[in-house]
C-alpha cells in the first residue's frame, strides 16, 4: 500500500504487548543504519523482541563485523566483494552466514521479513528495496533516490504485494505525522536548513571544496546527502518523493527555508489551520516511528526545548542560487523518465566534485544537462504502463553516461 493508504483511522499511544519482529538493514553501516541499530537496541533494552534476519553494507568490513556481533543476525552481507575475506575471518566461529557483492544484497533482501530499513543510498538501493517490497512486509525508506527514479514501479510494487511503505526522512515523515486528514489537504511543505552555504553568494559558492559542502549545520548525514543538501537537490529529490509517496501534485507542495531544522514539514488544510511535526535534528525519531507505526516506543534522543531555541526563521529559497529545485520540479512536469535522469546525472555529478575533478557549481549545471538530454530523447509515457525495471535501469545508465561525458569536457 501507498503512505497514504496506511494512514490509520486513529493511531495507537500505547505500545501493545511485545511480539517478534524480524528485521533485515539494508545500508546497515552508514548513517542511517547506524542510528536504525541504536533503535532496535534501545527498543531491546525496551522489552521488544526482534530477531536479526541480515545485515548489509557497502564496504565498512570492521563495522559491519562489529554491528553483526552484537545483534547477531542470521546473514551478514557485504557489498564489496573485496571485503568477503575479512568479514568470513571476523566472523568466523560466531555460526552467522557471510556473503558478499550486489546479488547477495538482492537476495538477502528477499528474504522474508517483518519491517526491512532501506537505507542504501542511490539508485544502487533500487533493486533490494523492490526485492523487499515484494516480500509484502513493511519497508521504511530512507533511499530517496529509489522513488525518486522509479516512484511509479515501487508503488505499484508495494500495491502488487500488500506492503507496507513507510517514510524515514525526517520531512516525510512529519507529513505522514500531520496527515491526519489527507482528503482536506491543501498543501503540503517541506522544510529546508538551506544548508552550509545558505547565505554564500554564487561567487563565494564557486570555489567551495567537498570538506566545506559536507559540513552540515545541523545534520549528521553521509557526503552524498551532505553535498545535496548544501546544492538543495536533497530538497528537490525530496519534493519529487512527496509528490510519489502522497500522491499530491508538484504546484501544491512548497519547500521553506528554516535554519533551525525544528519545523520537520506540516500540512496546510482547507480550513486553513497548519498540522506540524516539530523536534530535535535526530533521524531517530523518524526512524522509531517507522519502526514502532502505528504505536510509539520510548527512546533516548535530544528533547525539544522551545524556550532554549527562543525563535524560529523562515524564507522562501532562491532558485537563482539553488538552481535544484527548479529542476526537480521541471522533472516531475516532464513526467516519463526525466526524474531518473535527474538523479543519475546527479549522483555521478556530486561523485566527481568529491574526487575533486569538478567545482561545486558544476553539480546543479550537470544536473540541468542531464535533464535537457532527457527532453530531447524523450518519449511521451502520459497514460502508458508504469515503466519496467530495465527502463529505469537503462534511463540512470544514460543519465550516467551523458554526465560522465559533461564531467570530461569540463576537466578537459
Amino acid at each position: 500500500m501507498s503512505v497514504t493508504d496506511a494512514l490509520p483511522a486513529s493511531a495507537g499511544l500505547i505500545p501493545t504487548a511485545p511480539r517478534m519482529r524480524s528485521v533485515t538493514i539494508l545500508g546497515s553501516t552508514g548513517s542511517i543504519g547506524t542510528s536504525t541499530v541504536d533503535v532496535l537496541r534501545q527498543a531491546q533494552a525496551g522489552g521488544q523482541d526482534i530477531r536479526i534476519e541480515a545485515l548489509c553494507a557497502g564496504g565498512r568490513v570492521e563495522h559491519l563485523r562489529e554491528q553483526a556481533l552484537a545483534l547477531r543476525p542470521k546473514l551478514a552481507v557485504i557489498a564489496d566483494p573485496a571485503g568477503y575475506a575479512a568479514l568470513k575471518e571476523g566472523l568466523a566461529g560466531s555460526g552467522i552466514e557471510v556473503a558478499a557483492g550486489a546479488e547477495a544484497v538482492v537476495e538477502a533482501a528477499a528474504r522474508p521479513v517483518d519491517w526491512t530499513m532501506a537505507a542504501i543510498v542511490g539508485a544502487a538501493g533500487l533493486a533490494p528495496t523492490l526485492e523487499a517490497l515484494r516480500n509484502g512486509g513493511t519497508v521504511a525508506l530512507a533511499n530517496k533516490e529509489c522513488i525518486v527514479c522509479a516512484g511509479a514501479l515501487m508503488l505499484a510494487t508495494a500495491r502488487q504485494y500488500g506492503a507496507t511503505l513507510l517514510p524515514v526522512d525526517s520531512e516525510h515523515s512529519a507529513i505522514f505525522q500531520s496527515l491526519t486528514h489527507p482528503a482536506a489537504a491543501e498543501r503540503l511543505c517541506l522544510t529546508a536548513s538551506g544548508g552550509p552555504f545558505r547565505t554564500k553568494t554564487l561567487a563565494e559558492m564557486k570555489g567551495m571544496t567537498p570538506a566545506q559542502a559536507i559540513a552540515h549545520p545541523n545534520w549528521s548525514m553521509g557526503a552524498k546527502i551532505s553535498v545535496d543538501s548544501a546544492t538543495m537537490m536533497n530538497k528537490g529529490l525530496e519534493l519529487i518523493e512527496a509528490a510519489h509517496l502522497f500522491d499530491f501534485p508538484e504546484d501544491r507542495i512548497d519547500v521553506l527555508v528554516h535554519p533551525q531544522s525544528i519545523i520537520h514539514s506540516y500540512v496546510q488544510y482547507v480550513d486553513g489551520s497548519i498540522i506540524a511535526q516539530l523536534g530535535t535534528p535526530d533521524m531517530r525519531t523518524p526512524i522509531a516511528f517507522a519502526f514502532s507505526w502505528p504505536e510509539r516506543i520510548a527512546i533516548t534522543s535530544p528533547r525539544l526545548d522551545l524556550v532554549k531555541i527562543a525563535s524560529l526563521t523562515f524564507e522562501a529559497p532562491d532558485l537563482g542560487r539553488f538552481p535544484a529545485l527548479r529542476l526537480a520540479r521541471e522533472a516531475l512536469r516532464m513526467g516519463g523518465l526525466a526524474t531518473a535522469w535527474l538523479n543519475g546525472a546527479n549522483e555521478v555529478a556530486v561523485a566527481a566534485f568529491l574526487g575533486g575533478r569538478i567545482g561545486f557549481l558544476d553539480i546543479p549545471a550537470i544536473a540541468e544537462d542531464g535533464l535537457e538530454a532527457y527532453s530531447a530523447l524523450r518519449r511521451n509515457l502520459a497514460g502508458e504502463a508504469v515503466p519496467e525495471y530495465s527502463e529505469v535501469i537503462e534511463a540512470d545508465r544514460a543519465a550516467r553516461a551523458r554526465a560522465g561525458q559533461r564531467i570530461c569536457e569540463l576537466a578537459a
